[in-house]
């Protein structure tokens, strides 16, 4: 089975972080984040994909130059224009010449999901499109799916205030779907998946979904990016990886705890740095505290300054020594 991994949104809520690399070519404790995903993908034996890309799509040809990504081989398929989820779907699928079963998942999400559960469930049920489910403590800002004994879809309900959601399982972001899905996409427009192609199917009875057990989280806010790296170093997600890079540079008597240091980051002299993520060529001054942030590539910390907060500095910005910044993001993400 081939797959479409959807690559190509503008990643806003990550400015500004994505005003200079597209979302899934952001580090997760040393590795892009779509090394990640596709890496999942390669486990569960799918070895073909179409990213399917509009901002910065250049990013990811130029890292991978030879179409291969995570022990899968890649085609590019770069939309001409934002054609939203089931739109980018159908122009990825065909551009790659997909016509037979395939699955698509959103490549700003980290989830251990077993792949050949979902699509034994899809293939059992006959089904059209199935969707992976996760449950929430709270619903509100996700596609909710209600689902019948079965696992027949009855409805699918877009981000519904917290108090009327009629279930705490969302949608996932990871669909088997069958090629007659894409005759229901219209051409040359923005289309939703969520909001118009989803509920096209629930109307003809063949959508279903299956909850099945499994760690996910969308990567999409400072927080979400920061925990899911969290994750990975205190061994939520298999055995607990290492932090901080043999390439970087800390000071005898800096303290690292619980946080990402790339490769050609410096961290000086007394600096603390706590459940936070330095990136490659940053720069943590002496005497600084770091406690839930984000230091981006090239970015500078100056002596003594204390960023907390989810706090988030872009590609070369700047700190001032002595400076306080709780849940400020540099430059302005507006």
């Amino acid at each position: 089975m081939r797959a479409v991994v959807l690559v190509g949104g503008f990643g806003t809520r990550l400015r500004p972080l994505t005003l200079t690399t597209p979302k899934q070519m952001l580090p997760i404790v040393h590795r892009p984040m779509i090394e990640h995903v596709l890496g999942h993908l390669a486990e569960h034996g799918i070895d073909d994909a179409v990213l399917g890309m509009g901002y910065k799509p250049d990013a990811f040809s130029d890292a991978y130059p030879d179409g291969v990504c995570g022990g899968v081989v890649v085609h590019y398929a770069v939309e001409p224009e934002p054609l939203d989820t089931a739109g980018a779907i159908r122009f990825a699928a065909l551009d790659a010449g997909i016509t037979e079963r395939f699955l698509v998942v959103n490549g700003d999400v980290l989830t251990d999901l077993d792949i050949g559960a979902l699509i034994e469930f899809h293939v059992a049920h006959g089904a059209e499109g199935t969707i992976a489910l996760h449950r929430v403590e709270d619903p509100s800002a996700f596609g909710v799916v209600p689902t019948d004994d079965d696992g027949r879809v009855l409805a699918f309900v877009e981000k519904p205030p917290r108090h009327e959601a009629p279930t705490d399982l969302i949608n996932a972001g990871t669909y088997v779907l069958e090629p007659s899905v894409l005759d229901r996409i219209d051409a040359g427009r923005k289309v939703s998946i969520e909001r118009e192609t989803f509920p096209e199917i629930v109307a003809d009875g063949r959508l279903y979904a299956a909850a099945l057990d499994t760690y996910w989280i969308d990567t999409g806010t400072p927080a979400k990016y920061l925990e899911a790296q969290l994750d990975l170093l205190v061994g939520v997600r298999g055995p607990a990886l290492s932090g901080v890079s043999a390439d970087a540079e800390v000071a005898g008597d800096a303290v690292v705890e619980e946080s990402v240091v790339s490769a050609g980051a410096t961290i000086e002299a007394g600096a603390v740095v706590r459940r936070s993520v330095v990136m490659g060529g940053a720069t943590v001054g002496a005497g600084a505290r770091l406690d839930h942030a984000i230091v981006g590539p090239d970015a500078r910390i100056g002596a003594g300054a204390v960023l907390t907060e989810a706090t988030v500095l872009g590609a070369g910005a700047v700190a001032d020594a002595g400076e306080h910044l709780a849940g400020v993001k540099r430059p302005s993400a507006g």
